[in-house]
């Protein structure tokens, strides 16, 4: 019998996503509790239906991880051009929330495709300049074909319009492509153009204009400021320890819907700034394990879609935390694997897996095995432990 290495999955990684998303069932109770009862009759309706998602996130987790990385260069194009049909489609048969028509519905079943189109772009764009190589520098040939992209997604989600999940996926994109060969003459040509088309559009309508109004004004009246008022009222409760588990006041119907976008003060008032500190470090130890993946990964796909992955996740935790204290605009963005609801934590969870199986093809964490051939230290496909 022959020794030879053999590597396995990033176990950090695995072990702090998992860790959010068993936490993020006592804060979606504790959350919801309230607003369920007076809604259905039952404080459990939302945490049963959020148990379900992390379920069937831990087994998106496994689906992604069991599939080599590789095989997704393959599929990028025809999975985005789907995206963009369904995100086409939401504006023509979506169900309206608030204003907005972000969701398709078919029964009990709803998925949200700006949350499938943001991981199919990136995947798509790594895909891209790991072909193009250096002619992503080229304007004509490389940059432009992937703006077409970009734009048509980030045009589609505005048009529901979502203002904050357009920009963000529009500033992710920039992200990569700023982390890739693209020349900063062509990124700074095109956010000098971007950014005032953006601010134009998010004057555009009143109720945006109100909001951001409110932000940089620092005013706490109106129903722009009041769930972020509400939300730092959480805060100051729960002081540096919190006011325990299940004794959230905000949630009380004061700060409304605070299992999703605002989870994160429902956090601070029940277990403090202590709290809130320990949800921040098990991010930033996914943002540090990701990143380590991409900087170790064996060719460019592998470490362009682990920057992506990890790059996506942390900013939309930062961006929901910034939100929550008032350093940011109110966006309506959920805070990964911790907020209530489905497309969001899915799609992300498979993201995850993906980046799992990155790690497994890296020599991050080599293991003797015994076998009867003398084999090449990568794992074998479909097999990434």
């Amino acid at each position: 019998m022959n020794e030879r290495q053999r590597n396995h999955i990033d176990l950090p990684l695995l072990t702090v996503v998992l860790l959010l998303m068993v936490l993020s069932l006592g804060v979606v109770y504790s959350a919801s509790a309230t607003w369920a009862y007076e809604k259905f009759g039952e404080s459990e309706r939302l945490l049963n239906s959020h148990l379900l998602k992390v379920v069937l996130g831990i087994g998106a987790i496994f689906a992604g991880m069991f599939i080599p990385y590789r095989v997704y260069r393959k599929f990028t194009k025809p999975v985005l051009i789907g995206a963009i049909v369904l995100l086409a489609t939401t504006l023509v048969l979506g169900g309206e929330t608030k204003g907005a028509t972000r969701w398709l519905r078919l029964g009990g079943f709803g998925l949200q495709p700006s949350e499938l189109a943001k991981f199919a772009l990136l995947f798509h764009l790594c895909a891209l300049i790991a072909v193009k190589g250096e002619l992503v520098r080229d304007f004509k040939h490389g940059y432009v074909p992937m703006m077409i992209w970009v734009g048509a997604v980030v045009g589609l989600v505005m048009l529901q319009p979502n203002f904050s999940a357009g920009a963000m996926i529009a500033a992710l994109s920039f992200i990569l492509l700023f982390m890739s060969r693209a020349r900063w003459s062509h990124l700074l040509g095109t956010a000098a153009l971007a950014i005032p088309a953006l601010a134009i559009y998010a004057v555009s309508a009143p109720y945006r204009m109100a909001r951001i109004q409110s932000f940089l004004t620092g005013s706490s009246g109106g129903g722009h400021s009041y769930q972020l008022l509400q939300g730092l009222i959480g805060f100051a409760n729960g002081g540096l320890f919190g006011v325990g588990p299940g004794e959230s006041r905000q949630r009380d119907l004061f700060l409304p819907e605070s299992y999703g976008d605002f989870v994160f003060s429902i956090v601070g008032e029940e277990y403090g700034l202590v709290g809130t500190l320990f949800f921040l470090f098990l991010f930033l130890v996914i943002l540090l394990r990701g990143f380590k993946i991409a900087r170790v990964a064996k060719d460019e796909f592998g470490q362009l879609l682990a920057l992506a992955i990890t790059s996506t996740i942390a900013f939309y935790a930062l961006v929901n935390a910034g939100v929550a204290i008032g350093v940011l605009p109110t966006t309506g963005q959920p805070m990964p694997f911790v907020s209530y609801g489905g497309s969001s934590l899915l799609f992300s969870s498979f993201a995850v897996g993906v980046l799992l199986n990155i790690s497994a093809y890296t020599d991050l964490h080599p293991r003797l095995s015994s076998t009867n051939s003398v084999a090449d230290a990568e794992p074998a496909v479909g097999t990434p432990a």
